[in-house]
């Protein structure tokens, strides 16, 4: 008899705990935070373990699922373009979002993708907004579902990742212009919170510049497989003198993190996110952890190791709030990488790695030369773009009546120049059905595409001569595996070393949170 109302008791209580797991998988949480990394590496992360605390990287592997590699299954070299697919959950071509910034169609000038002329900026000169984003976001499909009245923000430095994680549809997205520091938005948000306005006004970036010393957060020597003279010296950097890249220097630096961490506390608190009764609430946070472009003698590697030390503090300082705020256990939260690692450091030349320089102003003056030697004299080529070479296609068809061939010529022309590995039209790229093709194909947008594509040989630097000041970028292959947290009710902790497909990001959270995926996902959710 004892037996039997034990095994009574055993079962109910399981019944029960199976009713309650049932409940928290479905039941809503109050508030989404999404994170995107600039250039977060899975080995950093690994690599550095020991150095974190519990509460930021460690709790999200701990507490979450942890994907070691997040492929992005196109060659996208910047936050924007990266920021886009996994918020709509598509490619460039789709979405409309291949960089940061575009050549514009009239002049050839290169302006912000976000470029919006009629959207007057809070705080700023920049006229940008969604505009010519051309889906729906998760945060989108949050307001959406929320009839818009719940809140959704985006805080980041750079004005073109806050604003894709705004959405269309969002309150606000917040980020430092590069003029005065200022926190800025757009006026095509309807919210500017108040809390922004008396923080540009009383702790404002230029009244704290002065006294911001990065160093090592850490004993130098703690930092792992670092040369005896950096392990011992460590290293310092300031931000006092009064360049026009100055607020630019310091988006790019770790401690811009901390700034952009109590920002993002405060709008947790201020905004009261994630505090209804009912509907989801979103906060979208974009943080770097790039490598340091100014290191002295080009050996940022410390300063790497660093920020990701640092980071993960901030992590904790986040997570932490949220807890305090809304809870864990009602909170959506993940973690992502932008999929691509830009290391700017050349080697000395000591070592004698082989490479050079690549003029884009010499390749625009070479091109044209032959072009005109061959069909007679014309201004060809419209502009030298990063990667991207655009034609004057009225001036060739004002000398051929077959275009194309043309184009292959130039082509033809351009590959054989030092500097260039290989060089590929348009149409071959759209094309090419290879898995090669298929990568590069999805990291362009063809409304807004050159004519020719450059892959530039490693080792040698892309000076930007086109531009004033100009720019140099030192050319490597290699990539890192990039990783993905998510932590949510109702999915176990768990680490995946299988790939992932970045594109299937969107629809998992939106799955995850029970809201629809945005209008152009193509991937399905990740079943966690």
């Amino acid at each position: 008899m004892k037996s039997r109302l034990i095994s009574s008791i055993i079962m109910g209580l399981m019944t029960i705990n199976v009713v309650v797991a049932a409940d928290n998988a479905s039941q809503r949480p109050k508030l989404v935070v999404g994170i995107v990394v600039d250039q977060l590496r899975t080995d950093y992360i690994e690599y550095l373990q020991s150095l974190f605390g519990e509460k930021g990287f460690r709790r999200l592997m701990e507490k979450g699922v942890f994907v070691s590699d997040l492929d992005f299954n196109a060659d996208l070299r910047d936050a924007a373009s990266a920021t886009a697919l996994l918020y709509t959950g598509a490619f460039p071509a789709v979405n409309g979002i291949a960089g940061p910034e575009t050549v514009a169609a009239d002049n050839a000038t290169i302006v912000p993708t976000l470029i919006d002329l009629n959207s007057m900026g809070n705080f700023t000169r920049e006229s940008l907004s969604p505009i010519n984003l051309r889906l729906s976001t998760i945060s989108d499909e949050v307001a959406i579902d929320g009839d818009g009245l719940t809140s959704v923000y985006a805080i980041a430095p750079d004005p073109q990742q806050a604003i894709i994680m705004a959405g269309h549809a969002g309150n606000c997205a917040l980020w430092i212009n590069d003029a005065d520091g200022q926190w800025s938005s757009t006026a095509w948000y309807r919210d500017f919170p108040q809390f922004i306005s008396r923080r540009n006004r009383t702790t404002p970036l230029h009244k704290q510049l002065d006294s911001i010393r990065w160093t090592p957060m850490l004993r130098p020597g703690l930092y792992p497989g670092l040369p005896a003279t950096r392990g011992e010296y460590g290293f310092r950097h300031t931000f006092l003198d009064s360049g026009r890249d100055l607020y630019s220097r310091f988006k790019k630096s770790a401690p811009v993190n901390r700034e952009v961490t109590d920002v993002a506390i405060d709008a947790l608190r201020e905004l009261s996110l994630g505090k209804r009764p009912d509907g989801i609430d979103m906060l979208s946070i974009g943080y770097t952890a790039a490598p340091w472009a100014y290191a002295k003698e080009g050996d940022g590697r410390m300063e790497l190791q660093d920020t990701y030390v640092r980071l993960d503090s901030q992590l904790g300082r986040l997570l932490d709030a949220i807890d305090a705020q809304v809870g864990l256990e009602n909170s959506v939260i993940f973690l992502s990488s932008t999929g691509y690692f830009n290391d700017p450091s050349a080697p000395a030349a000591e070592f004698r790695i082989p490479g050079g320089d690549i003029s884009l102003k010499r390749v625009e003056s070479l091109l044209n030369s032959y072009l005109t030697a061959k069909y007679g004299n014309a201004d060809y080529v419209r502009k030298v773009f990063g990667n991207q070479i655009y034609l004057d296609h009225k001036a060739l068809a004002a000398k051929t009546p077959d275009i194309n061939p043309a184009i292959a010529d130039a082509r033809d022309f351009i590959v054989r120049m030092s500097g260039i590995s290989d060089a590929r039209t348009l149409g071959e790229i759209l094309s090419d059905l290879t898995e090669e093709g298929a990568r590069i194909r999805n990291s362009i947008d063809p409304k807004n595409a050159g004519d020719i594509f450059l892959t530039y040989t490693p080792g040698w630097n892309v000076v930007d001569d086109t531009r004033y000041p100009s720019t140099v970028s030192h050319q490597r292959s290699a990539t890192a595996a990039t990783p993905f947290f998510l932590m949510a009710p109702g999915i176990a902790p768990a680490k995946i070393v299988t790939p992932v497909r970045a594109v299937n990001i969107a629809p998992t959270i939106t799955s995850t949170i029970h809201i629809r995926a945005p209008n152009g996902a193509t991937g399905r959710p990740v079943d966690f």
